[in-house]
């Protein structure tokens, strides 16, 4: 008779430390870019007429900001400076007018500020009802409204949407909700899946083992790229994937479905594991499965936020960083200025040039996240509006921006072409990979075209 397997000893402090850590994290957590794309289907796709919230003379557009003080004060995160945002869109209003407007029309743009730690299907509902009904919106830049009821709402209500959030807005979505839903950023989700598994596959991530874990928030987009990419792709590369669904629709199913998953893995003698599901459902995870004595190496991109994770020792162990790969597409979010030189790109220098007019500066790329994603918004709205006329409505406008060509650079991410077919303007990505000599992530090889 063999003797029963001891039972790994669990650290009870940690995992007290990290179970409050996921407590008061999750209210940060769900507004940084949990992905939960919309599921309902829009109408009012004619080119004819205007859309709401345009009159003769002028155009509103609402620019969202997330405030994540109370979020910060509650858990200790150190999230870096992102400046005065409603400055930020007064001098991008003020560009654009100085520049021929929206289609000729003077912009309107209206700061609205969303505190993050209230999220909520109630909240997003009352949130797009202040912007469509109360403001009367043409266009609205989103920067965290992350509930499934949030992006139909605005469709629904035919509002053009810019989504400036690190969510998995994948092909099914954007189709959907056509033609009300864009980003100016960021990239598709179905793109970035292909591109995240091919680098990881060819950086040999995988070698010599017959199995991975995967850590996946329970969504739409990640069953479908799941089934799609995630197992034809590894099978290939033969690898089976064990996958655990997190459920991250309230703090009891994030925290267990975490550390269950560290159980799940730690069992199987897993010990490569990535994830599908967005900023910090990775971090926490690691917090969580040190609490539970589990370790491996983690295949990691953009929507992890590797800054974050660098800049939060206290919330991620650090000895968890250790060969970290994977692809990147946002450098303000991914590595530091002094892995690639601030600013880089025209765009970047563009929009900076924009914000220096106005008296508007940043010590850091890291500070201009947000900036330049209104930059990009308000740039992309501005440059394809700019010979439309009378009819300025959402389907006129997409038919537009998709025909700019090379014409449009994205500051926010690598890329700019949304092409004929495409949604996103984040064409672009770069092999990420964290340096133990910089204790920081750093980018290998030049920009490649996403999806490959």
């Amino acid at each position: 008779m063999t003797s029963p397997t001891p039972r790994r000893a669990v650290d009870r402090p940690l995992l007290v430390r990290a179970g409050a850590v996921l407590i008061a994290a999750a209210l940060a957590y769900t507004s940084c870019g949990t992905l939960m794309p919309g599921a309902d289907g829009a109408t009012g796709t004619s080119t004819n007429g205007v859309g709401p919230g345009v009159t003769d003379d002028s155009v509103k557009v609402v620019f969202i900001g997330t405030d994540l003080t109370r979020t910060a004060s509650m858990t200790g995160f150190r999230n870096a400076d992102v400046g005065k945002p409603s400055e930020q869109v007064k001098a991008l209003e003020t560009y654009v007018n100085a520049n021929g407007g929206i289609a000729g029309r003077k912009l309107e743009a209206v700061y609205r500020e969303y505190e993050a730690s209230k999220d909520s299907p109630a909240a997003e509902t009352a949130l797009c009802s202040q912007i469509t009904q109360d403001d009367k919106a043409f266009a609205v830049v989103l920067t965290g409204q992350l509930q499934s009821n949030a992006r139909p709402c605005y469709a629904q209500r035919r509002t053009l949407m810019l989504d400036a959030t690190l969510i998995a807005d994948d092909r099914a979505t954007f189709t959907r909700l056509d033609p009300y839903l864009w980003t100016a950023s960021y990239p598709e989700y179905d793109a970035f899946v292909t591109s995240f598994l091919n680098v990881l596959v060819a950086r040999k991530f995988f070698d010599g083992r017959e199995r991975a874990g995967l850590v996946a928030a329970d969504t739409p987009a990640n069953r479908s790229v799941y089934d799609k990419l995630v197992v034809p792709l590894l099978s290939k590369a033969g690898v089976t994937v064990t996958v655990n669904w997190i459920d991250t629709t309230s703090l009891g199913t994030l925290n267990s479905g975490l550390s269950q998953a560290a159980v799940d893995f730690r069992g199987k003698r897993i010990d490569r594991v990535f994830f599908l599901g967005g900023a910090r459902l990775a971090p926490f995870f690691m917090t969580s499965a040190k609490a539970q004595s589990f370790t491996a190496r983690y295949g990691v991109s953009t929507f992890d936020s590797p800054v974050f994770m660098v800049n939060n020792p206290g919330t991620v162990p650090p000895e968890s960083l250790a060969g970290m790969t994977g692809i990147g597409f946002a450098p303000a979010n991914d590595v530091p200025d002094t892995q690639l030189t601030f600013p880089d790109t025209g765009a970047e220098k563009n929009c900076l040039d924009i914000y220096r007019r106005a008296g508007i500066t940043f010590a850091k790329r890291e500070n201009a996240r947000v900036a330049f994603t209104y930059c990009d918004a308000a740039l992309l709205l501005h440059g394809a509006a700019r010979d439309l006329g009378p009819n300025l409505n959402a389907a006129a406008w997409g038919a537009a921006a998709r025909a700019l060509g090379p014409s449009f650079s994205t500051a926010g991410g690598f890329g700019g072409e949304l092409g004929p077919d495409g949604y996103a303007a984040g064409t672009g990505y770069r092999v990420l990979e964290y340096d133990t000599g910089c204790t920081c992530f750093k980018y290998d090889g030049p920009v490649t075209p996403l999806g490959r």
